[in-house]
């Protein structure tokens, strides 16, 4: 009986000790989001969790679907070896990257044919990663899309006259090319540090963690700290901003938005959904950060951008938006590169590259018809010297040039 009793007191310590939240997921306003959730959202970045929870977000989230539709644009295969080395503090084989790189999945793409296609870690063609900050150039598209159809009639009005809750704040007589660029000059460092959680922090914990405010609900009352168009400062808020405003000049959501105007005419074989922020019926989608897809619909966006705006012989986005936004809107870095409207650009070529927090990257080499998607989990934290082997391995497999049979003999 004693050793009964002692179990059921233990029990009872950790059963109580697993409902116990740390202090910044403390305190606010009240939430619906079971304690277990919001542990599992508080530690999704994690190094040992990653690797699944970033292909399972439908499974920590409210999501709204991405419908596709219609045919599927085909991509054509000739699978080879990675038979190539790269240089990154010496001469490495292609094969060692995947291990130490922390590679989910990669797809590499040579003129439009698959050349390279692997999953790792128990993923497999149906897994629908997200892509975090590669969802800010998904958002760009739109942006064209919108501006294509008459729906915004120029990148240089004021963004407020779309969006009037925001004026007499720090984004009031901001232009839409501004926050595009990531120069509206608001105070909001992208800084994530949950410990002592900042504005961007404390934003991610009340939208995502919590449910119980939307992510660009700030926007409304962030001050300016620089002058509009002066200051480079990379933030999710200007791409939430973004999002809202395709909110409101389609008078719809944006997931429906991004079915009608990319993902069905794009030829997506999978649907894809984004992860929403706020409370069930009220949040929307995450526009800054929370698209997700499969590997092969990523590469087939970045298919398309490199194509000029054109999927599989339809037209998505005009090319002149293709090369506003992923032209450096200022001069270059030549290691770090720069930035478009809502692209990275890379020092010293003509590539660019749409890329998400801990390792996920859609990069677009026109000198070579590249394509290249890479979907990682990185540990949190600084990655700079990943982030570097990683570019050196694109660069290396851009240039690499495996053998493919003629057109004629296919």
């Amino acid at each position: 009986m004693k050793k009964a009793a002692a179990f059921l007191v233990l029990a009872s310590i950790s059963a109580a000790a697993q409902q116990e939240l740390p202090p910044p997921l403390v305190g606010g306003p009240p939430t619906n989001v079971p304690v277990a959730v919001q542990m599992l959202r508080w530690q999704m970045l994690d190094n040992s969790v990653s690797s699944l929870m970033f292909r399972s977000m439908d499974t920590l989230f409210t999501t709204r679907t991405v419908a596709r539709s219609g045919p599927v644009w085909n991509l054509p295969r000739r699978e080879q070896p990675l038979a190539f080395s790269y240089s990154w503090q010496g001469q490495r084989p292609a094969g060692d990257f995947l291990e130490r790189t922390y590679t989910n999945a990669l797809l590499v793409m040579k003129e439009g044919r698959i050349v390279t296609e692997i999953y790792r870690n128990n993923s497999n063609e149906r897994s629908r990663f997200i892509g975090w900050s590669m969802t800010k150039s998904v958002t760009s598209v739109l942006i064209g899309c919108a501006l294509a159809q008459g729906r915004i009639d120029s990148l240089d009005t004021p963004i407020a006259r779309y969006l009037p809750e925001l004026m007499g704040g720090g984004y009031d007589g901001v232009s839409i090319r501004h926050v595009m660029q990531m120069r509206s000059g608001v105070d909001y460092e992208e800084r994530y540090d949950f410990g002592n959680p900042g504005r961007a922090a404390s934003n991610h914990i009340s939208s995502l963690v919590r449910n119980v405010t939307r992510f660009v609900d700030v926007a409304r009352t962030l001050p300016r700290v620089h002058p509009p168009g002066t200051f480079f400062q990379y933030k999710t808020i200007d791409t939430a901003v973004l999002g809202w405003l395709v909110e409101r000049v389609t008078g719809g959501s944006i997931a429906a938005y991004t079915a009608q105007c990319l993902w069905e005419p794009l030829g997506a074989e999978a649907d894809g959904f984004y992860i929403m922020d706020g409370e069930p019926g009220i949040g929307r989608e995450f526009s800054g950060a929370g698209f997700n897809a499969t590997l092969r619909d990523y590469a087939r966006f970045g298919q398309m951008v490199l194509d000029g705006g054109v999927a599989n012989g339809r037209r998505i986005v005009p090319a002149e938006w293709i090369r506003q936004s992923t032209q450096p809107t200022a001069a270059e870095d030549t290691k770090r590169g720069g930035y478009g409207l809502q692209w990275w650009t890379m020092g010293g070529s003509d590539a660019f590259a749409a890329i998400g927090l801990q390792g996920q990257y859609i990069y677009v080499d026109p000198a070579t018809r590249t394509v290249i998607v890479k979907l990682s989990y990185f540990p949190p934290g600084d990655n700079s010297a990943l982030e570097s082997e990683t570019l050196a391995f694109m660069a290396a497999a851009s240039a690499w040039r495996p053998s493919l049979p003629t057109p004629e003999r296919e």
